[in-house]
């Protein structure tokens, strides 16, 4: 009876030697080729080289190794069919009972070089070629694909003198499939990437598991998270499991925060909206501005930071319930005071980078799919279009309000004075109830009466006066908005007919 036998060629040569050694308690011939075959060798176990295996060299500076049909006649042989073996017999080829492979690191080359030869080099031809053949014939045939699984291969070959359980092979060679599919896509999106083509004819989106949720939006629903990218760059350093809801208002408060000028901003998020947004080099004085505008909402929010939390701030905000506190950085001793609060998840978004990132909506087993609005405004992206024109603060005032504005689910209006929230309506399907929700907010948590200056954002066109009508009403002294209604005209008349500044932007951001 022929030895058992089993291929290796890993990249990750992680815990290589533990299943080198269970492999020699039971008797299983090692056949490798190239690094993996010089790493079994200085390990002190014996191994066959590949070239010798087959009877013929590497060739193409190593390219072609494993491509050989006494490999993968080894690995697809069906062990019940006698023609298979008879076959085999003939050839004087022999069966392959393990592949283990992981692949040449193509997503973390792509992050370490932009060298386009370097990154064709690390895509893996033979390697994810065996596991396919392995994971195809998996009645006979075990996979392995990751370190992570070489502790469940020993137990196996421990419990089974040698061989695995048919359970076992097939729950191996799901994942493998699932690696190969992954690597894959990965490989594809890259060469989407390099001709521009943002939407393909197929679109393969991937993920890494970040974490089984404990339910979704609703305890009746399952959840997970997953992530496009290896590592998230997120780093909970306090607080009990992000839920499902906690990381959909993380994206709203990080999308948010990223958009603002570095170190001076702070947005209060509450399911997806912002309650509260302020820019100010005073760290204090932008947390309590941002609060300020809807502290009702705030409670059991999710307050980001783009700037780092010190002592003092932390006093500050452990004085209100919040759910999540998102940082770029934690001083130790603020770190220690919110830590007092078990449950507050703090997290710490240094690291993280929004750019380049897709929207990804599905349902129904479709997606919509479209790039993140993270346009950066200009003066160049807005008109003026009134009589009146801004001053250099009021037009600061007015493009952060449009920007905050993009954020807010439509149709969205935003009160800002003094580079701060004072007033948002969110999610209406009446424009004017939006302007409505938004005064009413300012004048039960503002001081409307400090004759500072009130401007507003929306993030479409008025189809009607009543909408700005209701604003000037209300103080406001100029107005930001798309052009594109049949009554723009009508807008910009009533805008001079009552002296307000207004302008148009170029582009439109309704939130959906």
């Amino acid at each position: 009876m022929n030895k058992k036998k089993a291929i290796i060629s890993v990249a990750e040569k992680t815990n290589l030697i533990k299943i080198l050694r269970n492999f020699k308690k039971h008797k299983i011939e090692l056949i490798s080729s190239g690094g993996t075959y010089k790493e079994i060798i200085k390990l002190g176990f014996k191994c066959r080289e590949i070239s010798e295996y087959i009877g013929m060299p590497e060739i193409l500076d190593g390219r072609v190794k494993t491509l050989h049909p006494k490999i993968h006649s080894g690995i697809l042989s069906d062990r019940n069919k006698k023609l298979h073996k008879k076959t085999l017999k003939k050839l004087n080829f022999e069966e392959i009972d393990f592949v283990v492979v992981n692949f040449y690191p193509f997503e973390k080359t792509l992050k370490s070089t932009k060298n386009h030869k370097k990154i064709i080099s690390n895509i893996d031809i033979g390697g994810p070629t065996m596991v396919r053949a392995a994971s195809k014939n998996y009645e006979h045939v075990t996979v392995i694909t990751s370190p992570e699984q070489y502790e469940d291969l020993i137990d196996q070959l421990d419990k089974n003198n040698g061989s695995t359980s048919l359970s076992f092979r097939k729950r191996m060679s799901e994942y493998a499939f699932t690696e190969t599919g992954y690597y894959d896509s990965i490989i594809a999106n890259y060469f989407n990437k390099l001709s521009k083509n943002k939407f393909p004819k197929r679109k393969l989106i991937s993920g890494n598991l970040v974490e089984n949720l404990r339910y979704g939006e609703n305890p009746h629903q399952s959840g997970a998270f997953y992530s496009r990218e290896i590592d998230l760059n997120i780093s909970l350093l306090n607080g009990k499991k992000l839920s499902y809801n906690n990381y959909n208002d993380i994206f709203s408060a990080l999308s948010i925060s990223k958009s603002l000028p570095k170190n001076t901003g702070t947005v209060i998020i509450k399911h997806a909206n912002p309650c509260g947004v302020s820019i100010n080099k005073n760290k204090i004085k932008s947390y309590k501005m941002a609060l300020a505008c809807d502290p009702v909402s705030a409670y059991g929010g999710v307050v980001s930071f783009n700037f780092k939390i010190n002592k003092k701030l932390a006093i500050e905000i452990s004085k209100i319930f919040l759910e999540v506190v998102i940082c770029n950085g934690i001083e130790k001793s603020a770190l220690k005071i919110l830590s007092k609060k078990k449950n507050l998840r703090i997290i710490d978004a240094y690291k993280i980078n929004l750019i380049d990132i897709d929207n990804v909506v599905s349902n129904f087993n479709s997606m919509l799919i479209q790039e993140a609005d993270n346009k950066i405004f200009t003066k160049k992206d807005f008109k003026v279009v009134s009589k009146n024109n801004p001053s250099s603060n009021t037009l600061k005032n007015l493009i952060f309000a449009f920007n905050v504005c993009r954020f807010v689910k439509s149709n969205a209006i935003v009160l800002v004075k003094d580079l701060s929230t004072i007033g948002i309506g969110s999610g209406q399907p009446s424009r004017l109830d939006s302007c409505k929700i938004s005064i009413s907010k300012m004048k039960k948590f503002q001081n409307t009466h400090d004759h500072t200056e009130i401007v507003a954002a929306s993030d479409a066109f008025f189809p009607f006066v009543d909408g700005i009508e209701k604003l000037v009403q209300s103080g406001v002294s100029a107005i930001i908005q798309p052009y594109g209604s049949i009554r723009d005209k009508e807008i910009i008349k009533f805008a001079n007919k009552t002296g307000i500044t207004l302008l148009f932007s170029r582009t439109r951001h309704f939130k959906h």
